[in-house]
């Protein structure tokens, strides 16, 4: 059996008011470094991990150091787990992506799956590199325990194949900022344990 932690990065710039972010390469926040600690916290106090993968961009590379140290072990980039390429509309504000393209900014909403971004990527390319991470851990990493942090879209890419969900499903999971996610895949089945957990947040605030 193989385990899997899914871990989105701590909290950012450009979360609220919301923006396609998309690569943009913004740091943690002082929160979402307080968040990555909690986060790092709660799995070393559940899981011993054997390697973790991380998104190549700082706010996950951040993130899964603190898990690394934590858990202490070895960790590494993995491009295929970085964040959708929101081409044209990188860094845009979802309200101005919405006052300019109202019916596009609709159909990303009610049918994400039919979406390309212009000069970006649609959920299929995402689907794609994401099922490669999949892949690539459970060809290498029979009987461990593996986390992988990503970013919010990658994170529901992962969950809705190991769920076995259409990608018309993807705005049917929330993964929050530090949150926790979990699966057991077996020989015969997959097995996903919990999603989108974050009360080592909420227990690490009143600390």
């Amino acid at each position: 059996m193989t385990r899997l932690v899914l871990v989105r990065h701590g909290h950012v710039e450009g979360i609220d008011p919301r923006r396609f972010r998309g690569r943009t390469d913004i740091p943690l926040t002082p929160e979402g470094l307080r968040q990555a600690r909690a986060a790092a916290a709660y799995i070393a106090s559940r899981w011993r991990p054997a390697i973790l993968y991380t998104s190549p961009l700082k706010r996950c590379i951040d993130t899964g150091r603190e898990i690394a140290r934590a858990c202490a072990c070895e960790s590494a980039e993995l491009g295929d787990l970085i964040d959708l390429d929101y081409g044209l509309w990188q860094w845009r504000t979802h309200r101005e992506v919405q006052a300019e393209r109202p019916d596009f900014f609709k159909l990303w909403l009610s049918a994400p799956q039919l979406v390309r971004f212009p000069g970006g990527e649609s959920l299929q390319d995402l689907i794609a590199r994401t099922a490669n991470v999949i892949r690539m851990v459970l060809e290498r990493h029979v009987a461990d325990t593996v986390v992988l942090v990503g970013h919010e879209s990658g994170v529901r890419a992962l969950l809705l194949q190991l769920l076995d969900q259409p990608l018309s499903a993807f705005w049917r999971l929330d993964h929050e900022p530090a949150a926790v996610s979990e699966a057991e895949v077996l020989p015969d089945r997959t097995r996903v344990i919990r999603i989108n957990e974050t009360q080592h947040l909420a227990q690490s605030d009143q600390s």
